[in-house]
Order: C-alpha cells, then structure tokens, then sequence
C-alpha cells in the first residue's frame, strides 16, 4: 500500500531498496576503512559516498525502465563517470617516475562497481569484490614492497 502524502510505497518495497542503499555504504566502507588506514586522502566516506551514488543510480534505472539496455548504459556511465574522481587522485610529482595515488583511483572505481551490484541486487557478488579488494590491499602491499625495496 502506498503513502500516497510521501510518495513512499509499501514496507517491503522500502525494505528492498533500503537493504541494497545500505549494503552498498557499508561494502564501499569496508574498502574506505582500509584506505583510511592507510592514510590516504580518499578514506571511508569517499568510498561509501561513492557506491551508495552507484547504487543510487541502478536502482533509479531499475525501478523507473522497462527498456532491457537502460541498465547496461547506466552501468557503463557510472564505469566511466567514476574515472573522473579516480583521476583527481593521481598525483604526477615532478620526478618523472613518481606517480602517487594510482591505487586509491583503482579503489574508488571499484567501490562503483560494488555498489552497482548492490543496488542491482547482488549482494554476493559485492562481497566477493570487497573480500578480493582487501587481499589486494593488504596481501600484495607486501609483495610488492618485497619486490620494489626503493618505494
């Protein structure tokens, strides 16, 4: 049943896309929190901002089209609308080998991704991203300071 004085619909409905909203802020958090640890500058609310937004935007497709490709051209808009503020991470200093900030653009570019998942209702497949992300994250850091001692 509808609330027609808000324009909400029924409990379930609100639940469905609280539940994908909210999935969506906390996955982006998880990978915000590690890049927050890091001390980098895009931390926990960059990347819950970021795949709450992404989310945002699936389910306004989802919920308003019928057209099969709308999702499909909303998924590739937010894939490369995100690179704009992923590009705004990477710093160049002036020695020509010393580019900063490739990783946490790599970062939020995949927390659009979660959260475009999330908000289409794939939950799991959000979680296996955020559980990957953090192995990289962690895991490899190490590697690759092991095979690059100089950095």
């Amino acid at each position: 049943m509808e609330l027609e004085w808000l324009g909400l619909p029924d409990a379930a409905y609100l639940f469905r896309v609280t539940s994908r909203l909210g999935v969506a802020a906390l996955l982006g958090g998880l990978i915000g929190a590690e890049r927050e640890t890091a001390g980098k500058a895009a931390g926990l609310r960059t990347h819950m901002t970021v795949a709450l937004g992404a989310a945002a935007f699936v389910l306004i497709v989802l919920e308003t089209s019928a057209q099969p490709g709308d999702l499909s051209r909303a998924i590739q808009g937010i894939a490369a609308g995100i690179g704009f503020i992923g590009a705004g991470t990477i710093l160049k200093k002036t020695d020509t080998e010393d580019i900063q900030g490739l990783t946490t653009a790599a970062t939020i570019w995949l927390t659009a991704g979660i959260g475009a998942a999330a908000g289409a209702g794939q939950g799991w497949m959000a979680l296996i991203c955020v559980v990957g992300a953090w192995l990289i994250l962690s895991i490899l850091s190490g590697v690759a300071r092991w095979l690059n001692p100089e950095s």
